[in-house]
């Protein structure tokens, strides 16, 4: 069986409803830093399906014993928002996976060569190979911060097959790039967008995200 991406759109209203939000130009920075926390919180419940891992144990009720599910504390989750703009789903993404580790990964892009350059890497020096790796980065455009950002989990020991990536909205560039090196990854998005222009933006997309929720 060949292992292939997968990206998931989900088609749930509150998400729908929080990318037109998100889109409008007119919306305000709180605003905006309001819906992109939104959007990362259901997003990441999306993920978080057949991801997190559990352990089967029994619990007594008021009436009698019953069968019940847990997360198993014992298996270790991190989220890596991808800086500055992968703080804005953070808290949405930190609300559902309290016990989370949190690695930050501080990447810029060379506005000429659109290639990213890292000024803070957070990460440890090794994952444990159980490790789900969640990856917050609202805009997947040309692919160069997302591919940079996943060479550097897979050299620290991460399993691709046990990542999930967390974004707004995500671009053939991108996902061709992730398919073709990572295609035991998962993407969650709120959107898929076919164009990215010469200066790496996504159209219709977000504008500039990272100046949206901080209001830059």
């Amino acid at each position: 069986m060949t292992v292939q991406l997968r990206v998931y759109v989900p088609p749930h209203p509150l998400i729908k409803h929080w990318l037109a939000v998100a889109r409008d130009a007119s919306t305000p920075s709180v605003l905006f830093r309001s819906a992109i926390t939104e959007l990362g919180r259901w997003l990441t419940y999306e993920a978080a399906r057949e991801w997190l891992p559990t352990v089967e144990t029994m619990v007594q009720s008021p009436l009698d014993s019953s069968p019940a599910t847990l997360i198993n504390p014992q298996v270790p989750v991190a989220v890596v928002p991808i800086l500055r703009a992968g703080l804005g789903l953070l808290e949405g993404a930190q609300s559902l996976l309290p016990l989370a580790s949190v690695y930050h990964l501080g990447l810029v892009r060379n506005e000429e060569t659109l290639e990213p350059v890292c000024y803070l890497n957070k990460l440890p020096e090794k994952f444990h190979p159980e490790t789900r790796v969640l990856i917050t980065d609202p805009m997947l455009a040309t692919g160069g911060s997302i591919m940079f950002a996943m060479s550097e989990l897979v050299q620290r020991g991460v399993d691709p097959s046990l990542t999930r990536i967390v974004s707004v909205v995500a671009a053939p560039p991108a996902l061709q790039k992730l398919s073709a090196e990572y295609p035991g990854l998962n993407i969650y998005t709120a959107t898929i967008d076919e164009i990215v222009n010469d200066k790496g933006y996504i159209v219709p997309g977000l504008g500039d995200a990272g100046d949206r929720i901080f209001g830059t």
